[in-house]
């Protein structure tokens, strides 16, 4: 089994080891040490990443069988005794949201009752999944002044391997202890005057070192609630993106940033009055259009038919449109919008015996196309590359196929 350094120092930064075995891992090479500082993924905290040898180190694994740690590398090594070191970056951003975690945690569980049943760790995301469905956002605003109290005190933090019964008298939270240990051992992490829990996971020494602990937002999940939440530089860039943005927003709007939210208010109120004046407007001009379109519109006996293509109209337009002459008798309409998807809208009025969606599949045929369907009084389809020209010469067609 591989001596893990980290154990006895999480702040370890470069070391010397033997080459033990070589081997490989889905297709690259990779090395078992004797001893490692190397952090292997697990526990919901992702592995730690450096070089060995200056060959980058990609992926660090813990081998089920034996316990023994993989390093995956990016190209092979030779020598027996090697150099390695660990990205110090990425080691600190661990131990700060993995003790960032066990006092959120403990928060939540104090000041909530609300109790961390998963944890994940990655470039990307910082969650714990709590066991209950809801908490309020006033008591998520008291967890996080609580958490951040214990951050401030800059309390000692301590990491050691105890035997089951000492772990009974810390009344440790967790009891899940690592596979590689011995039967009756147990790793805790202890925050003073807090936490005590088996974990495996590397930590920083005080709480100060995590900087600041800041809740970005719950998402539910019945019955359980994630919890994304940030630690040390990560809160800082967050706060940096998000101060620069609401910034930048009060000097667009030219308020102070305490009134953004008000500013954003009113923007929201008059869009919806000009939303609501545009639709009555849109309206409006529909029903002008169709007037037109009607006053134009072609006999064929008792039967009216209005045709018109358009250049690049939206096809809600064109459904609106052919909505207006619902109620006129004894009317066929066929619209077109031509483009690079065009489309065509068929209609008829109730008093009429043709069925628009069997129509449709003989203008569709024409466009070189199938996709599209409807009603007897109603059919819309198309989707393919069409001009003015070709939509028009198609409709015509249609209407005299339909009436001479």
């Amino acid at each position: 089994m591989t001596e893990r350094l980290y154990y006895a120092d999480a702040y370890i930064r470069s070391f010397e080891a033997h080459v033990i075995e070589h081997l490989d891992v889905d297709g690259r090479p990779a090395v078992v040490l004797d001893r490692t500082g190397f952090y292997p993924t697990g526990g919901g905290q992702p592995c730690d990443l450096g070089t060995i040898d200056d060959v980058e180190v990609v992926d660090v694994l813990s081998r089920p069988i034996d316990h023994a740690v993989l390093h995956v590398l990016a190209g092979k090594i030779t020598a027996d005794t090697v150099s390695c070191r660990i990205d110090w970056a990425l080691r600190l951003d661990h131990m700060q949201h993995h003790t960032g975690q066990h006092i959120l945690t403990r928060a939540f569980a104090d000041v909530a009752n609300a109790h961390t049943v998963s944890f994940h760790l990655s470039p990307d995301s910082v969650t714990i999944d709590l066991d209950v469905p809801h908490i309020p956002p006033d008591m998520v605003a008291e967890v996080e002044d609580f958490a951040n109290r214990i951050v401030f005190e800059n309390r000692r933090v301590t990491a050691r391997i105890v035997d089951a019964n000492e772990a009974d008298r810390l009344n440790a939270r967790k009891r899940k202890l690592p596979d590689y240990l011995d039967a009756n051992e147990l790793r805790v992490i202890e925050i003073e005057g807090l936490d005590v829990t088996a974990c495996g996971g590397t930590h920083v020494s005080r709480t100060g070192e995590i900087g600041l602990i800041k809740v970005l937002k719950l998402e539910r999940s019945v019955p359980e609630t994630r919890v994304e939440f940030r630690c040390g530089m990560r809160a800082l860039r967050d706060y940096q993106l998000k101060n620069t943005l609401v910034s930048q927003l009060a000097t667009d709007l030219t308020v102070g940033v305490w009134e953004v939210g008000q500013a954003i208010a009113r923007l929201n109120a008059d869009l919806k009055e000009a939303r609501s004046m545009l639709k009555e407007a849109q309206a409006r001009l529909l029903d002008h259009e169709a007037d037109s379109l009607l006053a134009a519109s072609a006999l064929h006996g008792d039967i009216r038919v209005v045709r018109a293509v358009f250049e690049k109209r939206d096809v809600a337009d064109l459904r609106a449109l052919a909505a207006r002459f619902a109620g006129t008798p004894a009317t066929v309409i066929l619209l077109g919008a031509a483009g690079e998807k065009a489309q065509v809208v068929l209609a008829r009025s109730q008093d009429l015996p043709y069925d628009m969606s069997d129509v449709l599949k003989q203008v569709l045929a024409a466009l070189g196309t199938d996709r599209g369907g409807g009603r007897p009084d109603f059919a819309q389809g198309g989707g393919v590359a069409a001009t003015v020209g070709e939509i028009e010469a198609v409709l015509r067609d249609l209407e005299q196929g339909l009436f001479l």
